[in-house]
């Protein structure tokens, strides 16, 4: 137990106040990148939603991972933006818990909506005889409320384990949110038993939904090569190539963060930017650009709006 226990009724976030001549300018960066991916997300959302012929389960999963990723960046960023412009970075404890309920259920929604995402393009590669019947907006809707369930089930656990006991002082959490690893490290009761838990939880599903995703690519890889004619392999390869990326990238990102040794030290807020806002910022981005079906819903959206306009 440590000496210092108290009834604590919040935290300091002290994210990034180590670097006081770069907040103005840190701030303009990551409300800019903001904006832009709460734009790519709802573009995304709203041509899934207007264009019929992008409902489909491919577009489903792609718009489910949209509104997930606009509800994890919700839950993390606002705080952020506030506090590089604050000299006051509190947060209230039940809020920090809150938070990191949310950041935790809906990373993990992530993970889960990605693996049923690569499972969606084996069906379709692999079976496409099966694929209608597998794979109905119905089967998917399920899935998706699946994804969502699994991901905060696992999160509510995580959280429970870190605000189940008091907190002791100092009340700083050395983080631009309420990381779990940051928070875990104030608690006064087995702190290292409890940080140990509840990371390889984390690493678990972590690691989990991406050997899933790498078993898929392998089938997939596998009835590719078994394709006789060049034009058809590319265009197998190429209704994968924007997922495989976004699996490389939030996976890439995230195991840097989680898989991180504690002695190797480092500045842990400058760690979680890949993952916290650059991810949410490409993943839209490639989704679209490399998407025939999506540039030409958006243009037949253009079409219909300068028609209304004349």
């Amino acid at each position: 137990m440590r000496i210092n226990q108290t009834v604590l009724k919040e935290f300091i976030l002290v994210g990034f106040s180590a670097y006081p001549h770069v907040q103005s300018l840190l701030f303009v960066m990551i409300f800019c990148l903001y904006l832009l991916t709460l734009a790519g997300n709802l573009a995304i959302m709203g041509l899934t939603w207007v264009d019929k012929l992008l409902h489909t389960p491919m577009y489903l999963f792609l718009s489910a991972l949209s509104f997930s990723e606009t509800c994890y960046t919700l839950a993390i960023i606002p705080k952020m933006m506030v506090d590089l412009l604050s000299k006051s970075r509190g947060i209230s404890v039940p809020g920090c818990g809150l938070q990191m309920c949310f950041f935790l259920g809906l990373g993990g929604t992530n993970c889960i909506i990605l693996t049923l995402m690569g499972y969606d393009r084996f069906l379709a590669i692999c079976n496409p005889l099966r694929y209608p019947l597998l794979m109905t907006n119905g089967s998917c809707a399920r899935r998706v409320a699946s994804a969502w369930a699994g991901g905060f089930f696992v999160s509510l656990i995580e959280t429970e384990l870190i605000f189940r006991g008091p907190f002791c002082l100092p009340n700083l959490i050395k983080h631009f949110f309420c990381h779990m690893r940051a928070v875990v490290r104030l608690t006064c009761r087995d702190s290292e038993l409890t940080e140990f838990i509840v990371t390889m939880i984390s690493v678990s599903g972590l690691l989990g939904t991406f050997l899933l995703i790498i078993l898929t690519y392998v089938l997939i890889l596998s009835t590719v090569l078994r394709i006789p004619s060049a034009e058809g392999k590319q265009k197998a390869f190429s209704t994968c190539a924007s997922h495989l990326t976004v699996v490389i990238i939030h996976f890439g990102f995230a195991s840097i963060v989680y898989l991180k040794p504690e002695a190797s030290g480092g500045d842990d807020s400058l760690i979680a930017v890949p993952y916290t806002i650059i991810t949410p910022f490409l993943s839209p981005i490639i989704f679209s650009l490399r998407n025939k079906d999506m540039k030409h819903a958006f243009r037949k959206i253009m079409k219909k709006t300068d028609a209304l306009k004349k």
